[in-house]
């Protein structure tokens, strides 16, 4: 397995695909209960199989990736050869940007001394889409990259 087992949820939500997957393996209804029951090692197979496919395809359209915690903030930008980095730090460690109260703050602070930024730029591995299955699996999710191209701009009107 070259990513993750899809969990049980995601599964069920991409039924329809899934058995459409198994109909491309020659796979019926039929075949899989039987498969389930005497053949488990390969229903762990086709599992691990159309996981894999999925990621590679959500993988494939990530444009932008957000990690956010108590007190900082990573923004990615993947382009071909390379991710770029916004990040923030929250300088108040009472301060928590995961909970609404404090995310206001930072909206109304971020361009104050109590928040820090940096940007880095980073070349992939040979393998990019490894690279950014390991920030999600870190617990940044894909988003459109509204927050990215904010803090964009703003880093561009500084220089």
């Amino acid at each position: 397995m070259k990513y993750a087992r899809l969990t049980k949820e995601q599964f069920e939500e991409l039924h329809q695909e899934f058995a459409t997957f198994l109909a491309t393996q020659s796979i019926d209804k039929k075949e899989w209960e039987f498969m389930k029951i005497k053949k488990p090692e390969m229903v762990e197979e086709e599992l691990d199989t159309f996981s894999d496919l999925v990621w590679d395809n959500v993988l494939e359209k990530a444009e932008y990736l957000e990690n956010i915690l108590p007190q900082q903030m990573f923004l990615f930008k993947i382009e071909k050869e390379q991710m770029k980095l916004i990040a923030l730090k929250i300088m108040d460690e009472s301060k928590d940007i995961t909970k609404e109260e404090d995310y206001t703050w930072l909206q109304q602070n971020y361009m104050t001394e109590e928040v820090e930024f940096y940007t880095a730029d980073k070349k992939f591995s040979e393998d990019w889409k490894q690279d950014v299955f390991a920030l999600i699996k870190q617990g940044a999710i894909i988003t459109q990259g509204e927050l990215y191209a904010f803090f964009e701009d703003i880093l561009d009107k500084a220089k």
